[in-house]
């Protein structure tokens, strides 16, 4: 056997890896990774994820302002938060990607916004009134050049930082 050399370690043909061999790490309460007994691995039927401190900073800070009215919504924990959170982004991008082939920001003034509607070919006016978005070419207050304005990040946040929330 001419270059090979032969194992010393235990393993072989039919053998168990190490780490299967070796005795449990023993309970160490300064290391909190360390957990008797126990596999840190999400709950059945979640996944984990890795964010930098800085973005889990944010969240947490966010949550911890908006306890109370998270709390009325259901969400009682960080991890329920950044979940509401990314389904909303979701809902949100989704509603885009619908419709913006369909519809384009033409501009965003004080209190309105301008939009293109390009199956209609015609231009679209969504004003500020009366502390509600409405409609001027449909003339309503919740149709689909709303559900866009509201779907624009900028123009969400504006409009939440005046008061108005998306029903």
């Amino acid at each position: 056997m001419r270059g090979r050399r032969r194992r010393t370690d235990g393993r072989g043909a039919g053998k168990q890896p190490i780490a299967a061999q070796e005795a449990p790490a023993k309970h160490n309460p300064n290391n909190i990774y360390s957990v008797p007994n126990y596999t840190v691995m999400p709950k059945p039927g979640f996944k984990s994820i890795t964010i930098s401190e800085t973005i889990y900073d944010k969240f947490h800070e966010t949550f911890k302002a908006n306890k109370e009215k998270m709390a009325s919504k259901g969400v009682n924990s960080l991890a329920g938060y950044v979940t509401y959170m990314l389904e909303e982004t979701m809902q949100r991008d989704s509603t885009f990607a619908r419709h913006a082939p369909k519809l384009e920001k033409v501009s965003v003034d004080d209190d309105r916004v301008v939009l293109r509607d390009n199956l209609q070919k015609r231009i679209v006016e969504v004003a500020v009134q009366r502390g509600e978005l409405y409609c001027m070419l449909c003339e309503e207050k919740d149709c689909v050049h709303i559900g866009f304005v509201w779907s624009l990040p900028d123009v969400y946040e504006t409009l939440n930082s005046r008061g108005l929330r998306h029903k």
